[in-house]
């Protein structure tokens, strides 16, 4: 009888798969160098970014998949990039933070970061809800709009297994909301009577990326930017405990409580949470080379771009246009409790 080398068909087998996912990941890849360049053009024509990369991309792969619709062959590699790349993405954003500095900024400033967060996340996760939008985009909502925007919808999605229309319809929403707050926000300023410092937490609790912050307070002043920064980096940080609680949440939806252990309980968190926390503690505990960190923090958004990429192919426009309005009047809502909610919390700090 003829020997079988099962190693030599695991490695072909192996070989075979990586081969048909390339041509997917080659497109998100392509989509995503388009998007930087837009982005850089902004830069230097505009002087500043009006929409970032990961939104180009999400809005540019909407746009091919409303003229074409990819065979067979490129979902694969479009699949991968939508959610493995994406799981790696988040695991590397770990790096970026550190324990020790946050802590540097003073328990007042935690306890505020923490309680703005929690109140307006279950604020718009009720409202979204009430306007009749579906459980998976409400949390999306509600984390992009308290935690961090568009990476924390894209950080959440995997877990509580949101669609791709979820996903892009919560990230194009936000983000436009994204902008009108950044050029907006500096308005308050002599309305509400705000000191330098007072007006750098403010943009910190509401404003969605890191760089919009920078965007929104660098013309301000420097302590403007420095503190809002660091409330910026202290929202970031909720976003790995909440990842791993809505993880539990929606694997405990799905089993019967008699059956839990200790095992069951520890394969409900999805694997790169563990990796996420690992990368923070490496990094909190000086053990990773300070010159390691920029290039793993854009390995990390480059990963997420080909993701973003990746998602807008898989969404349909017109099942984002029927949610348009609920989503539009949800995420305006909750971006008014939120600045309401942060003046009233500024007003501790002189």
């Amino acid at each position: 009888m003829r020997q079988i080398n099962t190693g030599r068909i695991g490695y072909s087998a192996f070989i075979r798969a990586w081969r048909d996912k390339l041509p997917g990941i080659a497109l998100c890849a392509l989509i995503a160098c388009i998007s930087l360049g837009i982005q850089q053009l902004e830069l230097a024509y505009l002087g500043h970014l009006s929409l970032e990369a990961i939104v180009l991309a999400i809005l540019l792969g909407m746009l091919i998949r409303s003229v074409w619709q990819p065979p067979e062959y490129w979902l694969g590699g479009v699949a991968f990039s939508a959610k493995q790349l994406l799981e790696v993405a988040v695991m590397l954003l770990g790096a970026s933070l550190s324990v020790a500095e946050i802590a540097q900024s003073g328990p007042l400033l935690l306890g505020v970061v923490f309680t703005t967060v929690c109140v307006t996340l279950i604020f718009t996760y009720l409202i979204s809800r009430f306007l009749g939008l579906p459980r998976e985009m409400s949390i999306l909502i509600a984390c992009g709009n308290s935690i961090c925007g568009n990476s924390a919808i894209a950080a959440v999605a995997p877990v509580i297994g949101a669609s791709n229309e979820d996903v892009g319809a919560s990230i194009s929403f936000t983000a436009v909301l994204g902008v009108v707050t950044v050029l907006g926000l500096p308005l308050l300023i002599p309305l509400c009577g705000l000191s330098n410092s007072q007006y750098g937490i403010l943009a910190g609790l509401t404003v969605y990326a890191v760089p919009q912050v920078l965007a929104a307070t660098v013309p301000v002043s420097a302590i403007s930017a420095q503190t809002g920064t660091v409330v910026k980096l202290l929202r970031v940080l909720l976003l790995g405990p909440i990842v791993v609680l809505l993880s539990l949440l929606s694997r405990a939806n799905k089993r019967e409580k008699a059956n839990l252990s200790f095992n069951s309980v520890f394969t409900w968190v999805p694997w790169f949470i563990p990796g996420f926390l690992l990368f923070m503690a490496v990094r909190s505990f000086g053990l990773l080379p300070v010159s390691a960190i920029t290039p793993i923090a854009k390995a990390s958004g480059l990963l997420t771009i080909v993701s973003m990429a990746a998602l807008g192919l898989g969404v349909d426009i017109r099942l984002v246009g029927r949610v348009g309005g609920k989503v539009t009047a949800a995420v305006s809502i909750s971006l008014a409790a939120l600045i309401l909610v942060s003046l009233t919390a500024v007003r501790l700090f002189h």
